[in-house]
């Protein structure tokens, strides 16, 4: 599968090597709602070439996931090769009937392959087999909330499937933490890296999911015309400028903001038209 593992040779230039490489990635074309049902049929039926073309769509988004997650003893290199394992598990379980959109679904899976590389690869201490074995339980039940829920689970959910005390999980994810130093804050926010694993409400899945809806709508703007086009642009700040209002848009454009407001409304509805097939 292309562009999917960064090489040691290429990760040793640095963040250069990143951005080439999330250059690269971001030249992949998104998907719709309803291209991503059909590959996920596809890939049932053991369809290689679907899974790499769900894969190869979504990578961005594991660079997203894994810059959140630096300065804990792995390189982002290495974090997005994990992240991008867990989102090929993603899209080997992803079940479209559900109706929701693959990156709601694969952002546990990505986040979840992320700490446990770096719970593999850290090794501050060597944790008791019982304690190991009780992490692997957890993780297991997490995942399976993950992909009932499409949401990061809470404690007391992974307590209730995994069939075990609530102080237990606690001990487990303390455990893990405490090997990764997953206790350390990682940003301005206060957040630690055990926020970032057990946390239901965390911004990254809610960025992930506006991240996502943005690009597939920059996606569609070929559908309008060229009036609709700079509307939209000036009005959600797309191009790297800030958002627009109505009357702002009027003076740059010699419209009034009543027809502004009609040009807008009317290429949204072209919008979600094609962003629903």
């Amino acid at each position: 599968m292309r562009g999917i593992h960064i090489t040691s040779s290429i990760t040793d230039r640095g963040s250069q090597a990143v951005e080439l490489y999330f250059n690269d990635i971001s030249k992949t074309a998104l998907l719709s709602g309803q291209e991503e049902v059909e590959l996920a049929q596809k890939i049932r039926q053991g369809d290689q070439a679907a899974l790499d073309k769900l894969v190869s769509a979504n990578l961005r988004f594991v660079v997203s996931v894994a810059k959140k997650y630096q300065y804990q003893g792995l390189p982002l290199s290495d974090l997005i090769n994990e992240g991008n394992l867990g989102l090929i598990k993603a899209a080997k379980r992803f079940d479209e009937t559900r109706g929701f959109k693959f990156i709601s679904f694969a952002v546990w899976w990505i986040r979840q392959s992320i700490v446990a590389g770096l719970l593999e690869n850290a090794r501050m201490i060597r944790l008791p087999s019982n304690i190991v074995a009780d992490i692997s339980q957890i993780n297991r039940a997490a995942g399976a909330i993950e992909q009932e829920t499409t949401r990061a689970p809470t404690q007391e959910q992974i307590a209730q499937l995994a069939k075990m005390s609530l102080n237990k999980v606690r001990d487990g994810l303390h455990s893990a933490a405490w090997t990764c130093s997953y206790d350390s804050v990682l940003d301005e926010d206060g957040y630690t890296l055990l926020d970032r694993l057990s946390s239901p409400d965390h911004e990254t899945d809610k960025h992930l999911l506006a991240e996502s809806r943005q690009q597939e709508m920059q996606s569609q703007l070929c559908r309008l015309s060229g009036k609709e086009q700079q509307v939209i642009r000036m009005t959600y700040g797309f191009n790297n400028t800030y958002e627009m209002s109505a009357s702002e848009i009027s003076g740059i454009l010699g419209l009034s903001a009543e027809r502004i407001r009609q040009i807008r409304n009317s290429a949204l509805d072209k919008l979600k038209a094609g962003l629903v097939k």
